[in-house]
């Protein structure tokens, strides 16, 4: 038994392109061709791409997830039981962030306030305004952050959920895109890294494609930075850097 492009998109929920683009890669090659050149899969190509869409939904970059599955000396069952590992960590955190959001629904229902440390714990140590005087110190005296601090002065409360949320689609777009192995430099991305480019603009300061490859840069080179954007998806730091990059060449 064996299946088509199509069939097999279907059934995975992946596009054709990201079908053709494993192919393209040897990362997903097809079992076998139709008399007319079409690929066809087998059952056995099914089991592969399983394991390939289970380690990229944990966020594995698409060259080590090869590694992996090329390694002659890795029984198929240690794969299952490492994703089952890594998923089942994942789902713990994904029902601590559910039952914090569901105290906070009951507390609301009841008229009960909630403690600052009950709020925020499930969140951890982090403070979004501890960098503060740090980006006033590196960057008070440009233009961008003067016209930055005049735009903010403006926003309301819910400006800035309306900010935050257009953001956060922005950086999951790209995620996405990470997530079906399409390449930084392919359209798709640079299309989302303009997007950001644009978002920044709109919202914060003038932001020229110049400039917006210093911030990719800095998305990579700052730990900080780093670690927000890999953990919406491991590897999005370098992934947007990398389509920023390729935008600005595209426009230059």
């Amino acid at each position: 038994m064996s299946y088509s492009v199509g069939q097999v998109a279907g059934f995975a929920g992946v596009t054709v392109r990201t079908l053709h683009h494993y192919d393209e890669i040897g990362l997903l090659v097809p079992s076998e061709r139709s008399h007319a050149g079409h690929r066809r899969y087998s059952d056995a190509d099914l089991d592969r791409l399983q394991q390939i869409l289970f380690y990229r939904e944990l966020g594995f970059p698409l060259d080590e997830v090869a590694a992996l599955l090329d390694d002659p000396d890795t029984d198929p069952r240690v794969h299952l039981r490492r994703q089952h590992e890594l998923l089942t960590a994942r789902i713990s955190k994904l029902q601590e962030m559910a039952d914090a959001v569901e105290t906070a629904m009951e507390a609301k229902k009841m008229g009960i306030n909630l403690t600052p440390e009950e709020k925020f714990e499930v969140f951890g140590d982090h403070d979004p305004d501890q960098y503060a005087e740090e980006v006033e110190r590196r960057w008070g005296d440009t233009d961008a952050y003067k016209e930055a601090q005049r735009k903010a002065a403006s926003y309301t409360k819910e400006d800035w959920q309306r900010i935050n949320d257009e953001l956060d689609a922005v950086h999951a777009r790209m995620a996405d895109l990470l997530a079906q192995g399409l390449p930084a430099g392919s359209v798709e991305a640079m299309d989302v890294a303009e997007e950001h480019r644009l978002f920044i603009t709109r919202f914060h300061y003038t932001c020229s494609h110049a400039l917006h490859t210093c911030l990719g840069e800095m998305y990579v080179a700052d730990e900080r930075f780093k670690a927000v954007y890999d953990a919406i998806r491991p590897g999005l730091a370098v992934y947007m850097r990398d389509a920023i990059l390729a935008n600005e060449a595209r426009n230059s």
